[in-house]
């Protein structure tokens, strides 16, 4: 019946009660289901229902009397947001509004404030939660404890109020207090004061090394675990090339080929080669390890990958996409050993323009595998490492087209926004034990380089023979972000001329190198990278907007993005066997390149977002022990109820106006504050106490303690 209704409605018509049943046929003994059926439908916002008792298809507009669905996101303890389709910023939800809402949720918001934009005002909207429509997300992680005879679980989410039952089984009769449970909910009654949760699994006990991580992780839905299904088909899997993989493969053993990784890297799924020709061209090698060759399209290993969309990367832990005898055995491009890849050959003029290439199956034996802390010796200092001295010259030359290819995709407006990461170093109990910046040296740099010119060459050999493929994307920066952001940097005295009326990636370039000369880059580089929307996964090609490319793909990763493998999967399907381009292959593609897309972009947002909360939590906890102690940062962002200074080594902490005791004035439109006689401002270097760290809600919270810049003035004119 829901069905039918959307159906008929589904063209914009609004109709009552009676109308309904007569288009859709149904006799008077079906009048109480059908009205029950339509009260459902508007509870759940399938419908909305005017004031004359008229039913439509629910939309976010204004028809709806400031009525929005939207996801509920993260909070903290006095504030939320909801995300709503079509909106270029989030609705702000005050912490005693959001009903309970847990980061998820689909949510009913009422606007109580619209967003509004005139005369160089730009207001944010604000909102209340109304109803909670559904729980995207029912698994969630707790600790245990027992009151009055019966199970109690606090939620690491402590921002959900309601007392937590636990539904008694077997299984949970074994539990003690301070064990972690995965619990998930089956009744989210919002007016009940408490809430019942069933039994999912036991992760640990709250003083396990490395609980909190394991918690993290499951809070997100990442599973390290495969069902018996998923090991019985991996044991049946060749744990070394056999020579009827061979076949039509073509054999580049002898070739010069190697890779480069960071220390620790397992599982390798690129090698490069280069070699300079003749004509004084130049011939790049990029070989990806060919893991659709035992990979079965809707085999459970594979089924069970796409599920993950991704791996996980979490400090000093992975959580692959495939066990580990895949990504760090028979797949992975380690030294010494036979591997089939995928190749993709490039001819590159010292231009850096391609003249030609070639796409094939092949089997390679990679020399060393080489890391980037010894490479870049090599390439930044001049010092070859053992082991390293029949390869120094050809990693030179490397280097050498790495700058080529870098400089004509600059030429072409391909932005580097040069941002800092963050690296939390942690001891055998995963505790933190420093955190420091990222090294991103000319190894890093080279091997980037060349991946994006592979992807980008593969993509390209799909989109001209027109056939069905998988892109990475990346839209236009909102043009209203970018206004607001230039309208910021005015207010720091940086003017930078810019039209955005003819957007393109040369717009942005040019903005982005004129603020490396400031010493507020590092946050404005990061202020001006959130006006942009997030690169995704799409069956329709829309370009790349940040790399300047019209055309690009993932091919380059298949152990760890899914997407990658089905790259891989095409090009055997489309090119590699007897079958060829024939229309079932065109419209198997077809069919299901939407849904991994979606799918794969979800999976990637949620691994990012599980990344970043783990960095976070352990940035905190870091800061639990160094209270009291004072450093310097630059200011990164300013808010209507504090702002955040962040130090050297990237940790955040937010000096809150309440911790001054005196009025201050908030200025949305340049993102300035002033207190009292002070005005605080992006990028301005403070010296900060630390007031208060908690690794339990990942918060840390900065006293202000003076000026810096205003000390260096004063110690100058001395």
């Amino acid at each position: 019946m829901r069905e039918e209704i959307l159906e008929l409605l589904k063209n914009g018509d609004i109709l009552d009660f009676f109308e309904i049943s007569k288009r859709l046929g149904y006799t008077k003994e079906m009048d109480e289901l059908l009205a029950s059926k339509l009260t459902e439908m508007v509870n759940n916002c399938d419908l909305h229902m005017t004031n004359k008792g008229r039913y439509e298809l629910f939309k976010n507009n204004d028809k709806n009397s400031n009525y929005y669905k939207g996801k509920f996101m993260d909070t903290t303890n006095t504030f939320g947001f909801v995300r709503i389709d079509g909106f270029s910023d989030d609705v702000f939800i005050q912490g005693s509004k959001t009903m309970g809402a847990i980061n998820g949720d689909e949510v009913l918001v009422y606007l109580t404030k619209t967003p509004y934009r005139k005369h160089g005002e730009d207001r944010k909207a604000e909102g209340e939660i109304v109803r909670i429509i559904s729980r995207e997300v029912n698994n969630k992680v707790g600790e245990v404890y027992h009151y009055d005879g019966k199970i109690m679980i606090s939620l690491d989410d402590k921002k959900f109020k309601k007392l937590i039952y636990l539904n008694e089984i077997p299984e949970t009769r074994r539990l003690v207090d301070g064990d972690k449970v995965l619990v998930s909910f089956t009744s989210s009654k919002n007016d009940d004061e408490y809430i019942n949760a069933t039994f999912v699994k036991r992760l640990g006990h709250v003083n396990d090394p490395g609980i909190d991580i394991v918690c993290m992780m499951a809070d997100h839905g990442i599973e390290e675990e495969y069902v018996d299904e998923y090991i019985d088909e991996l044991s049946k899997m060749p744990t070394e090339v056999s020579e009827k993989d061979l076949a039509d493969r073509k054999d580049l053993r002898d070739k010069m080929i190697f890779t480069i990784d960071g220390d620790d890297t397992k599982d390798i799924d690129d090698a490069i080669s280069v070699s300079e020709l003749s004509n004084g061209n130049y011939l790049l090698g990029v070989h990806i390890a060919d893991v659709s060759n035992y990979i079965k399209e809707g085999s459970v290993i594979d089924l069970e990958a796409r599920r993950r969309g991704t791996s996980t990367y979490l400090l000093d832990r992975v959580v692959p996409m495939f066990h580990h005898q895949i990504s760090n055995g028979i797949c992975s491009l380690n030294p010494q050993v036979d591997r089939l890849t995928i190749t993709c050959e490039m001819e590159i003029t010292p231009e850096g323009k391609m003249v030609s290439y070639d796409i094939y199956p092949s089997v390679i034996n990679s020399r060393i595998q080489m890391t980037y802390k010894k490479v870049n010796e090599i390439l930044e200092n001049n010092n070859i490492p053992d082991g390293y001295q029949e390869f120094a010259d050809t990693l030179i030359l490397m280097n050498k087209l790495a700058h080529i290819i870098r400089d004509e995709r600059t030429g072409r407006g391909a932005i580097d926004f040069d941002t800092d990461e963050a690296k939390v170093i942690t001891n055998e109990l995963d505790e933190p034990v420093d955190v420091i910046l990222r090294d991103r040296g000319e190894g890093e740099r080279m091997i980037e380089d060349f991946m994006v010119r592979a992807n980008e060459t593969v993509a390209s050999h799909f989109f001209y023979m027109d056939l069905p493929s998988l892109y990475r994307i990346h839209g236009m920066p909102d043009e209203e972000r970018l206004e607001r952001f230039l309208k910021i940097l005015s207010g720091l005295g940086i003017s930078i001329k810019a039209n955005l009326n003819k957007m393109n990636p040369k717009v942005v370039q040019k903005i982005v190198n004129e603020l490396k000369g400031y010493p507020e880059f590092r946050v404005l580089s990061t202020k001006l990278l959130s006006c942009m929307d997030k690169a995704i996964y799409s069956p329709e090609n829309i370009g790349h907007f940040a790399l300047a490319l019209k055309i690009y793909t993932h091919f380059t990763s298949p152990i760890r993005r899914y997407p990658d493998l089905m790259v891989h999967r095409m090009l055997h399907r489309y090119f590699f066997t007897k079958d060829g381009i024939n229309q079932d292959n065109i419209d198997h593609f077809k069919e299901i390149l939407g849904d991994i897309a979606i799918h794969s972009s979800e999976m990637e947002r949620n691994a990012d977002e599980c990344e970043r909360d783990v960095e976070g939590m352990k940035m905190a906890e870091y800061m639990e022990n160094h209270l009291d102690e004072e450093y310097v940062g630059m200011i990164s962002g300013i808010t209507n109820f504090g702002f955040f200074v962040q130090l050297d080594n990237m940790i955040e902490g937010l000096v809150p106006y309440e911790s001054f005791n005196i009025p201050f004035e908030f200025n949305r439109d340049l993102e300035n504050v002033k207190i009292g006689n002070k005005l605080f401002k992006l990028g301005m270097r403070v010296k900060i106490r630390v007031e208060r760290a908690s690794k339990e809600d990942s918060q840390i919270d900065f006293g202000y303690v003076g000026d810096m810049d205003e000390e260096e003035k004063i110690k100058k004119k001395i």
